[in-house]
């Protein structure tokens, strides 16, 4: 696995996360728990979005001073702010099955915002795992990106035909063998994972809804991945837009969870865009579809999509 990027800029990388890390754990741990209303949500948003660009722009004079070359310095911080995009639009789609979740488990709100704090650090660990063996399998095996793009088509197909349908937990297989390996409390204990209960130490729900959120990101990343892959080879593109996307995914999700509902037709643009990275991977050998244009497709799914969700009312509410 090679990568463009010189060894000082994974290690401010790496910095930028652990500052951030210890921004979310320490500093913000400080006001307790608390229910986070949409102004502070959209300025964290705002906050972690910047930053990413920030970041963006610091990898493309990096890869300017290293090369020497503008043109591929533009190429590959427009890979990087194209993973970016799709990461963060799948994200849309991890983060309304997040709510279902806080849902389904009547989680208090205030309650939220640890979850997901934890839930940001394993995502980070297990998809640079899964971004390191990934970059791996696809140096030594090239036909993988066949079966990853293939992956990918019927993922958005399958993800087509289920939009528009409310997902049921009681039957998810998940939730149903967590239930079978952990005895679980009836109630919460404040924001604890672990209660006792007749004399015995058994898990809160709150345990139930971080492997939850643990196993959904997991799957989600499997889509992910493979796509962002399919603009770039460069693990250090991949990882690193992957990371960005992940660390607002908090802010994220609480300013979308006040406005899910006006957003119900994303999911068909999030399958299109799947089906277009599936294509694009299988066709690398026929003809390589350029950056710029796959970041205009993605741009414009997405846009077109939320213009017509936010012009047109949600199924549920027609008649």
């Amino acid at each position: 696995m090679q990568t463009i990027a010189p060894l000082w800029l994974w290690a401010t990388f790496g910095g930028i996360v652990l500052v951030s890390l210890f921004i979310d754990f320490v500093v913000l741990r400080k006001q307790g728990s608390h229910d986070i209303g949409v102004k502070e949500a959209l300025n964290w948003s705002l906050v972690w979005i910047g930053l990413s660009f920030l970041f963006n722009g610091l990898f493309w004079w990096a890869v300017k001073d290293a090369t020497g070359s503008t043109e591929i310095a533009n190429t590959r911080s427009l890979e990087f702010l194209t993973g970016y995009l799709i990461e963060k639009s799948l994200a849309v789609d991890n983060i309304f099955v997040f709510l279902l979740i806080f849902t389904y488990f009547a989680v208090p709100t205030h309650f939220q915002k640890r979850v997901l704090m934890i839930g940001i650090i394993g995502a980070i660990v297990l998809r640079t795992i899964m971004i390191l063996v990934g970059g791996w399998l696809l140096a030594e095996f090239h036909w993988i990106l066949y079966v990853f793009g293939a992956f990918l088509i019927l993922t958005g197909v399958k993800m087509w035909w289920a939009a528009g349908k409310e997902p049921d937990l009681n039957d998810n297989p998940a939730l149903k063998l967590l239930r079978k390996l952990l005895p679980v409390s009836k109630n919460y204990d404040g924001e604890n994972f672990w209660t006792m209960e007749n004399g015995k130490k058994i898990a809160t729900p709150l345990m139930m809804v971080i492997c939850l959120i643990a196993l959904t990101d997991v799957i989600f990343a499997v889509d992910s991945i493979p796509a962002i892959f399919a603009i770039t080879s460069d693990p250090f593109i991949v990882l690193t837009s992957n990371v960005f996307a992940i660390l607002g995914l908090r802010a994220m999700y609480f300013l979308l969870a006040a406005v899910a509902n006006k957003f119900h037709l994303l999911n068909y643009g999030l399958a299109v865009i799947l089906v277009f990275i599936g294509a694009k991977m299988c066709l690398i050998d026929v003809y390589k579809i350029p950056v710029l244009f796959s970041l205009g497709v993605v741009v414009g799914i997405l846009a077109l999509t939320m213009l017509l969700s936010v012009r047109t009312a949600p199924a549920e509410s027609k008649g």
